[in-house]
């Protein structure tokens, strides 16, 4: 029995070649660790720079202060020495040390600290030379002269935010690219899934201006049919598109939760803050569950392969079907069905309305009760007619009408999925009912 993973791939000569498996899964966890990395000091970074400085611009409260001493602390940091501006000033009969900023930003040299010093003259009774500074109500000896946010704060969000992006690309780029051929990937990467991938817009016929050209769906050859049609839409986008909110959403609620958490081990529970950000926390929630079950599909269920003996079709017409679905699946169920979808746009008062709906559905092919094992997919042919008299697909600036194979798969202790393969169905020319 072979193996179900191969540390190596086939022997040739007095060698053997890489295990695809292999790449692929350090490929992934390359991927995985430049998300985590980028999510981890992003959080850091909101928590750590952000959220103070949100707190002295919205809790601190305003007031006057004198300047009594001006020093430099000098502090040896991991890259050389490091200078912070300090002052000790009184308000309010209070005195005490006060650092320049809450998160007591330290500089490289000493003439950068020293230019921070110079901005404040010790005080003195003839001149009544008063400072704003802004001190914490929940502990008065916390006191600061400046707030607001530094230049490069907004800037340092982009060392994270890169790490994301590149390994949430990465990640989504190995997931669907795992199990689809050399060949596929080159016309996917020719193509580029951010355009219109099935040609819907595309005007093949000039005697048919409406009816779509459907290219990109004949320019895959099968390897048992003659087409092999891609799938409908762009999944890889999406789950990225997915994984882009789940992260901005959760981070900027998370800063919030924690000034909410801050307040309450702090003995000055906000309760209109912790009940305000209770449902962005729970949408928060939802967003991640339905992310994970989307890269559960994503990375745990198979490939899912279509080829059709011809393209486009027409009504009244037979064609035949491959199916291959990979993974390593306990299946209750599998279906494929040919489905017509109909889309209308109209304006209602100054709103834009889209309404879809499926005027079409027939089940080509089901089977129940059976286990796909790894390494084998499952494999079978379908025969099916485009019912005479079906009007053909229709793309135009405010209606569509849409045909496509759809496979259904019922996945015991997995999410079920939905696939749709998207192919068009073209009028008889010469038919005089067209």
């Amino acid at each position: 029995m072979g193996r179900a993973f191969r540390y190596y791939g086939k022997k040739r000569g007095h060698r053997r070649t890489g295990s695809p498996t292999l790449g692929v899964g350090i490929e992934a966890a390359f991927s995985a660790l430049f998300l985590v990395a980028g999510c981890v000091v992003l959080v850091s970074m909101f928590i750590g720079e952000v959220v103070p400085r949100w707190r002295v611009n919205r809790e601190f409260i305003e007031t006057g202060c004198k300047v009594l001493k001006k020093q430099i602390e000098e502090k040896q940091g991991d890259d050389g020495p490091e200078f912070r501006p300090k002052l000790n000033i009184e308000y309010v009969k209070i005195q005490t040390p006060s650092y320049y900023d809450i998160n007591e930003t330290p500089y490289n040299n000493r003439e950068d600290a020293q230019a921070i010093l110079d901005r404040f003259d010790l005080y003195s009774p003839e001149r009544n030379n008063l400072y704003p500074c802004w001190y914490d109500p929940a502990n008065p000896y916390t006191v600061v002269l400046s707030r607001g946010y530094p230049r490069w704060l907004w800037f340092a969000f982009a060392v994270p935010l890169s790490f994301i992006v590149i390994g949430a690309g990465g990640l989504i780029h190995t997931l669907f690219g795992w199990g689809k051929s050399a060949e596929r990937r080159s016309v996917l990467s020719r193509n580029g899934v951010e355009r219109d991938f099935l040609g819907i817009r595309a005007h093949g016929d000039r005697r048919c201006p409406f009816v779509p050209e459907g290219a990109d769906m004949t320019n895959s050859p099968g390897t048992k049919l003659k087409f092999r049609l891609p799938i409908c839409g762009a999944p890889a986008w999406a789950l990225f598109g997915t994984l882009a909110l789940c992260v901005i959403w959760n981070g900027l609620v998370a800063v919030f939760v924690a000034i909410a958490v801050g307040g309450h081990l702090a003995g000055k529970p906000d309760w209109f803050l912790t009940l305000f950000i209770i449902p962005f926390v729970l949408i928060g929630l939802g967003i991640i569950v339905f992310f994970l079950r989307q890269l559960l599909i994503a990375a745990g269920i198979g490939p899912t392969r279509l080829e059709i003996s011809d393209h486009p079709l027409h009504p009244g017409e037979k064609y035949r079907v491959f199916l291959s679905q990979s993974g390593r699946l306990d299946m209750n169920a599998l279906r494929v069905s040919l489905t017509c979808e109909e889309s209308a746009t109209y304006r209602q008062g100054t709103d834009t309305r889209t309404e879809t709906r499926e005027v079409f559905h027939r089940e080509l092919f089901l089977h129940t009760g059976f286990v796909i094992q790894g390494g084998l997919p499952f494999e079978t042919d379908i025969e099916f007619d485009v019912p005479k008299g079906a009007m053909h697909s229709f793309a135009a600036k405010n209606n569509e009408i849409n045909w496509a194979l759809m496979v259904e798969g019922d996945v015991a202790g997995w999410p079920n999925y939905r696939r749709a393969f998207t192919v068009i169905v073209s009028p008889i020319v010469g038919d005089p009912d067209r």
